[in-house]
């Protein structure tokens, strides 16, 4: 047993004063004295390997300051995209083996028009990231993944005349990589870094269920138009809850899935059993934006 004043551990292997401050290293209990300077890490090891912190840190700062320029010509490049294939709204119904004619999915024509909104908020929070925060630490986490989102952005009309299906793949990856990118993003400049990104998000789970909800209907694979149509509202509704509750700070993601769910019911006016389901949708998601809003505060 271990003599008054000292203490040992079960294996037997450290005996130290009682006096002295433990401190944990990767699984391994040791203790020192309140004088002594702690053994360096495997990290700054390394660095010190490699020179010190000072290379790294302007590798770092010249990486972040790609990737904030490589995000504004990616918004600019996005929002330029349209220009190439002009008069397109969407899926045209002879696009589908089983054509699409007036799919209940599908929001009315006027709900399109927020990707202006998108397209110019984009290359202001980019601009701005690029002018005035290119080596913010803190606008470093969402650049990577929102620059690979942009950049798929700029391709994707071109494919959706193309190949309905292939447009549909591409456009949930860059939903992923979006709502990566939202999930990444810090609370500094919230309403250049983290807003712009909450819409473009948010339009994008919408959009994306749309899309693969017709290609399901148009290859004729199961339920037909109208039986996609209420899966793709509980898909919509389910996913914008779940990412909602996840990016509390972002209610503008929530909000902009209700301008979807609202052209939805627009486009179905008449239809009321419909209409009933796409509104009760928008309250679901309506409710969660105020409840976890309430859970921060």
């Amino acid at each position: 047993s271990a003599e008054k004043g000292t203490a040992a551990y079960a294996d037997g292997q450290v005996l130290a004063p009682r006096a002295a401050h433990p401190v944990r290293c990767r699984g391994a209990q040791f203790r020192r004295s309140a004088g002594a300077s702690p053994a360096p890490t495997a990290p700054q090891r390394i660095l010190n390997q490699r020179g010190g912190t000072r290379p790294l840190a302007r590798r770092w700062h010249s990486m972040n300051r790609a990737l904030a320029l490589i995000c504004f010509v990616a918004a600019v490049a996005f929002a330029i995209s349209p220009l190439l294939t002009p008069g397109f709204n969407g899926f045209s119904p002879d696009q589908f083996p089983v054509p699409q004619v007036d799919p209940p999915i599908q929001p009315a024509g006027w709900a399109f028009s927020i990707w202006g909104l998108i397209y110019a908020w984009l290359i202001l929070g980019t601009g701005f990231g690029l002018l005035k925060r290119a080596e913010a630490a803190s606008w470093a986490p969402h650049r990577l993944p929102l620059a690979i989102s942009l950049v798929l952005g700029t391709g994707w009309l071109p494919l959706a005349v193309i190949s309905p299906v292939w447009a549909t793949v591409l456009i949930w990856i860059m939903l992923a990589t979006a709502l990566w990118a939202l999930r990444a993003c810090t609370t500094s400049d919230r309403w250049l870094q983290q807003a712009p990104i909450a819409i473009y998000a948010g339009w994008l789970t919408a959009a994306s269920v749309v899309a693969l909800m017709l290609c399901l209907a148009g290859y004729d694979i199961g339920l037909g138009m109208t039986g996609w149509g209420w899966i793709g509202l509980a898909l919509a509704t389910g996913l914008a809850v779940t990412v909602q509750r996840l990016s509390p700070h972002a209610p503008e993601y929530g909000l902009t899935v209700i301008w979807a769910l609202t052209g939805i019911i627009a486009a179905n006016w008449g239809d009321w059993l419909f209409v009933l389901g796409a509104a009760l949708g928008l309250g679901i998601v309506g409710w969660t934006i105020i409840a976890t809003r309430q859970e921060r505060a």
